[in-house]
């Protein structure tokens, strides 16, 4: 994929289908990714407040020479800054991170509001999360009211259908985006027709799976790669892309990052059917899941 495509949001704004992810990426090694990147020819780079990299995100960025606005850069409110009043500090801090003057899009990163603090993961001395009583439908009225030259767009992350339902109830603004796991153990297609149906675009975060992830050794990926002499990775995300999502591998491994470009544009039917029908009625298997590790049961599961 020597010319990455790109969509349109609701907005009008067009997102590279294939971007850069950097969750888990400490900060030098995500200013390295991602100036590998962006000379490979990536030009969408999705952060967050929480990963603790946004500053060497944007010196990467600043660094490659790429105009500006050649870029699509998308950056996330966390938890902590749920609270309405604190919303538009919380984009601030985050642009001044990455020596931005805006982002192309700005997604709450959880329907989930902690209570506000400088710890990422605010506990009380039981070391149970502090959570606040803030509706996420409060805290999207006021990311509905940033300053568009700040934030050129606005959207969500890890919200399921139950959770869109109740935000479409009283939003203003149609999300642009929802940034969900995604991958053939967890296909979530209801999700992505009640986004199209909606005109919310999806975007495929852990499209490979985790860390080490079992669906890179799945006997029916490899046999697929080997098929058409790729990667397992390379596989999977030609299978998001042929989906309708944009897709954001992390790496911060230069050969990987350059590798992940060269996608298919599709696989044949037969190929994509099969990893579209993996699980085999198995249960689906989410990486992300707060239940695991704040005692937080986001997905209503």
């Amino acid at each position: 994929m020597s010319h990455i495509p790109r969509v349109a949001l609701n907005t009008g704004a067009k997102i590279p289908v294939l971007g850069l992810g950097t969750w888990q990426s400490a900060p030098n090694d995500a200013y390295n990714a991602v100036l590998a990147a962006l000379k490979d020819g990536y030009r969408h780079i999705d952060t967050a407040f929480v990963y603790r990299n946004e500053k060497e995100v944007g010196k990467a960025i600043k660094d490659s020479g790429i105009p500006r606005e050649d870029l699509f850069v998308t950056t996330k409110l966390w938890n902590t800054a749920h609270d309405p009043e604190n919303v538009a500090a919380a984009l601030d801090k985050s642009l001044e991170l990455l020596q931005l003057d805006y982002v192309d899009l700005y997604l709450m990163h959880w329907p989930c509001a902690f209570q506000f603090s400088e710890e990422l993961v605010p506990k009380d001395e039981n070391g149970n999360i502090l959570l606040s009583n803030v509706d996420f439908t409060e805290t999207y009225a006021a990311m509905e009211k940033l300053d568009p030259k700040k934030a050129r767009a606005i959207g969500v992350s890890n919200f399921n259908i139950t959770k869109l339902e109740k935000l479409l109830k009283t939003a203003t603004k149609v999300p642009a985006a929802n940034q969900v796991e995604l991958h053939p153990y967890l296909p979530q297609q209801d999700l992505i027709d009640f986004c199209k149906k909606h005109n919310i675009h999806v975007t495929a975060y852990s499209p490979l799976g985790s860390t080490d992830s079992p669906l890179l050794k799945d006997p029916k990926v490899l046999a697929i790669a080997e098929k058409y002499n790729k990667s397992p990775a390379q596989i999977l995300l030609s299978w998001g892309l042929q989906r309708g999502v944009s897709v954001i591998p992390k790496s911060v491994t230069p050969a990987r990052i350059t590798q992940n470009l060269d996608v298919l544009p599709a696989l044949e039917q037969a190929d994509f059917d099969a990893l579209n029908k993996i699980l085999d009625g198995a249960e689906t298997k989410r990486f992300a899941d707060p239940a695991n590790f704040w005692g937080v049961d986001v997905f209503g599961q």
